[in-house]
């Protein structure tokens, strides 16, 4: 079985630097088979959601694979109408239910909105009573994440944010480097807008390996020490963004893709009023 290289989380945790993301995937019966078949693939961290509304065969997928817990990595984050104090501690409960474990690896504030420094209380006391290992945020501007680093008795361990070739977020990275918060990229691909799965400069750096495009930026995200958690619902691909560990990445290789950035995000604008209404507003069913 291929070993994942880990990075180390702030509080001594090792966390894997590939892993396998659950977002857009809400039929019940397709999400199991694909988290069963990432696991089966050698993937160990699991990325879901209250959000994605499918933690449930997130759930049944990790039983029926058989493998021990303890070899396992998952991630859940907290759903805006819940970030407060006692919702969160709440909302944690019924995640942790809906995938039938005992603690989770990580818990996560998926959205910089609501009463974030309340819910960051409940986080805590979760983490020091040991029923979550590490805790951090999403999306989180990195003007808020000091912010959360300078108020509170322990910082966000990772900030979960777009990023990808197009939108390499350098200076964010940097100040989370300088914070001790271990970046995480949603959206490792761009979802394949900007047409990256085709991009020649993507295509010739794989061409020199015998690699695909995606599999190039997989190899990035960790050459750059991120987290990356691609998702696919196909084995086959399930498999191929796994099969990334044979190979590095040049210099010039990493040079040509920093030429790529184009410095501005392809999703959600978390600063856009509109935005920030209509999260606000997206209610989930616990």
């Amino acid at each position: 079985m291929t070993h994942v290289p880990t990075v180390t989380l702030a509080n001594g945790l090792p966390m894997p630097l590939l892993g396998f993301g659950v977002f857009q995937v809400p039929d019940p019966a397709e999400c199991e088979q694909a988290v069963y078949d990432a696991l089966i693939a050698g993937y160990r961290l699991i990325d879901t959601a209250a959000a994605y509304q499918n933690e449930e065969a997130v759930g049944s997928a990790i039983a029926r694979s058989g493998i021990p817990r303890g070899e396992l990595f998952i991630t859940s984050k907290l759903w805006v109408q819940d970030t407060s104090y006692e919702a969160a501690k709440t909302a944690y409960q019924v995640s942790l239910d809906k995938l039938k474990l005992d603690y989770l690896d990580l818990y996560l504030i998926h959205q910089p909105y609501n009463d974030v420094y309340g819910a960051w209380r409940a986080f805590e006391e979760l983490y020091n009573q040991g029923r979550v290992r590490a805790i951090g945020v999403s999306n989180q501007t990195s003007g808020r994440l000091v912010d959360l680093c300078l108020n509170n008795r322990i910082s966000p361990m990772i900030n979960q944010i777009e990023l990808h070739p197009f939108h390499q977020q350098h200076t964010a990275v940097d100040v989370m480097r300088e914070y001790g918060v271990q970046p995480e990229a949603w959206a490792p691909f761009a979802e394949g807008r900007q047409d990256l799965f085709t991009n020649a400069v993507l295509h010739k750096i794989g061409g020199q390996y015998g690699k695909t495009a995606a599999q190039v930026v997989l190899r990035w995200h960790i050459q750059r020490g991120v987290i990356a958690i691609p998702k696919s619902v196909h084995a086959e691909r399930i498999r191929e963004n796994f099969d990334i560990f044979d190979f590095e990445l040049s210099d010039q290789d990493m040079e040509a893709i920093r030429a790529l950035d184009e410095e501005k995000g392809l999703f959600v604008q978390h600063e856009d009023p509109q935005i920030v209404k209509q999260l606000n507003s997206w209610k989930i069913h616990n």
